[in-house]
């Protein structure tokens, strides 16, 4: 309870950017790449807007004291998160503010509006949500300096349906970032009034329908709710809703 209590905090804190998806976007043909740190106040501001785009990445966690950040710094000449890898337009962006401009150019055809740009309230909201998470999604879990041994890491990267904003999907991200897994976001933002609320009570009198030919629409149908979190593994064919089932998932196979 204490979890997802903080968890609303951090939304609230951010006015629920992050919430509200496009209606109709179509992915790219290369999935983005994102290397992101889960409790990173900059990093927050750009996953926030690829939910707003309603666009899938892969997310290539990069915690402190990491492997994956290490080779990054190598990689790109010690760059931190976050860093977007865009094959579609050939590009590499380092930093929030570069990100969202191109995010902004190219999948919308326009200049990002200020509150995007890292301004001083922006900057200072998203570290007030890093603060309440009480460091949650920074670091590794298994550090080079302390000798621990690494998570296990699977041959395929892991499926996460979530949106940003969701408090009971930030757990599960900050979880996959601390072991260091890789794994592919599908952004399920919520597109239209009846989509608000849980997932088991929609403010509508007529029963709950998606977009069509959404990616909520496809989650509907195959699974009769649109609930996030909702985490697949191709590695070992299990799929599973809620949150603690999904953290003791991860503990027990990656931990």
């Amino acid at each position: 309870m204490l979890n997802i209590t903080t968890s609303s905090l951090a939304s609230t804190y951010r006015f629920w950017r992050g919430t509200v998806a496009s209606k109709h976007t179509e992915q790219p043909e290369e999935t983005l790449i994102l290397f992101d740190q889960e409790g990173d106040s900059k990093c927050r501001l750009v996953r926030e807007v690829l939910t707003e785009f309603d666009l899938n990445v892969i997310i290539a966690p990069c915690p402190e004291g990491g492997e994956n950040l290490a080779k990054l710094k190598s990689a790109f000449n010690g760059a931190t998160p976050p860093v977007l890898v865009d094959s579609n337009h050939p590009n590499i962006v380092q930093g929030a503010e570069g990100i969202i401009h191109h995010l902004f150019q190219q999948y919308r055809g326009t200049k990002p509006p200020k509150a995007c740009l890292g301004q001083l309230r922006s900057t200072l909201t998203s570290k007030l949500a890093s603060g309440v998470r009480l460091g949650a999604g920074i670091k590794a879990r298994h550090s080079r300096k302390q000798a621990t041994p690494p998570s296990q890491q699977p041959d395929l990267p892991l499926i996460l349906y979530s949106f940003e904003s969701s408090p009971f999907s930030r757990p599960v991200r900050e979880k996959l970032c601390e072991l260091e897994l890789t794994y592919i976001l599908i952004n399920l933002g919520k597109q239209q009034f009846s989509d608000m609320g849980p997932a088991q009570f929609h403010w509508s009198l007529k029963p709950y329908k998606p977009l069509p030919n959404t990616k909520r629409d496809e989650f509907f149908k195959q699974h009769g709710n649109v609930q996030v979190p909702y985490l697949m593994d191709p590695n070992t064919g299990v799929d599973m809703f809620e949150s603690k089932d999904i953290l003791r998932y991860l503990e027990e196979a990656y931990g």
